[in-house]
């Protein structure tokens, strides 16, 4: 199949003896100029999707469409494998089961599917989790739905560790079993802070481990490795960085800076070598006959 090069890299990671960190992704360029520099793997998160999309929080105003469609411009433009935060699914399991299908042909080497309730509900302010039986049922329709074999599916849950009551470890490890228990690839949380959660959760799995925050006491690259876990995210500083870098070009060229006088500006190397031009004035030469 057309991205089974992509997928079998993340299954490579996943069964590795490392863990390696992610590179945020939102569009073309940034998947291009992460493939260049050496990032084994992309990761697209919903938060930043949301951003770059809509200009928007992420509060699931996006829709699976969007996400697919975005998707489908970065597998266009690299060969990066691409990690996809898939959210809840978008609805209930069988909204999953369309999620799964749009993103594998969309070119998603792997996603993730969680068990937040989406969109917040009325009135409450702290996140809710769907059921546990409704979230085995998510997990077992995401793997019901791939045609592809090798696309990696994350059963990702939004137990926050110890969390409020002492009961959230508890609940964390329950979940983690049962979707597990369900046959997807690897295992995906949000919300562990502290050394001893992730050791029990680590010690009542088997698949690697996926952490969406790695700060404070988590931040040891060889305990990270000795617990399972195989891709530790960092963030979405590229989207960051590229909003105040727009931001203050714009400002510049408002308060009256001549366009020469701007700092901080790409070459006109790196930007030839993100647009592909190289290849692009091979294929101009050859198709339409055009002069290199």
């Amino acid at each position: 199949m057309a991205f089974r090069k992509r997928r079998d890299a993340l299954r490579t990671i996943l069964s590795g003896s490392t863990c390696i960190r992610a590179g945020s992704v939102y569009d073309p360029v940034s998947v291009r100029i992460a493939e260049d520099i050496g990032f084994e793997l992309g990761m697209f998160g919903g938060s930043v999707a949301s951003l770059a999309v809509l200009g928007d929080p992420d509060i699931t105003l996006i829709t699976l469409t969007e996400l697919a469609e975005q998707m489908r411009r970065m597998s266009r433009a690299a060969s990066l494998p691409v990690l996809v935060d898939a959210d809840h699914g978008y609805g209930n399991a069988m909204n999953v089961r369309r999620t799964v299908q749009e993103l594998e042909t969309a070119g998603a080497a792997g996603l993730t599917i969680e068990d937040t309730l989406l969109p917040q509900a009325y009135g409450i302010s702290e996140p809710q989790l769907i059921s546990l039986e409704e979230g085995v049922g998510k997990m077992k329709a995401a793997l019901d739905a791939r045609a592809d074999p090798a696309l990696v599916i994350m059963g990702r849950t939004g137990t926050r560790g110890g969390g409020p009551s002492p009961s959230g470890l508890d609940d964390c490890v329950v979940r983690a079993r049962a979707y597990e228990a369900t046959g997807v690839d690897a295992l995906f949380f949000t919300g562990l802070k502290t050394r001893n959660e992730l050791e029990r959760v680590s010690a009542a799995t088997t698949l690697p481990i996926v952490l969406g925050n790695t700060q404070g006491e988590l931040d040891d690259q060889a305990f990270l490795i000795g617990q399972r876990v195989r891709i530790a995210l960092q963030g979405h500083t590229p989207f960051a960085a590229a909003t105040l870098a727009v931001y203050d070009t714009l400002k510049a060229l408002r308060d009256g800076t001549a366009p020469k006088d701007l700092k901080g500006l790409p070459s006109s190397q790196l930007t030839n070598r993100v647009m592909r031009d190289a290849d692009v004035k091979v294929r101009l030469a050859e198709f339409l006959g055009l002069k290199r």
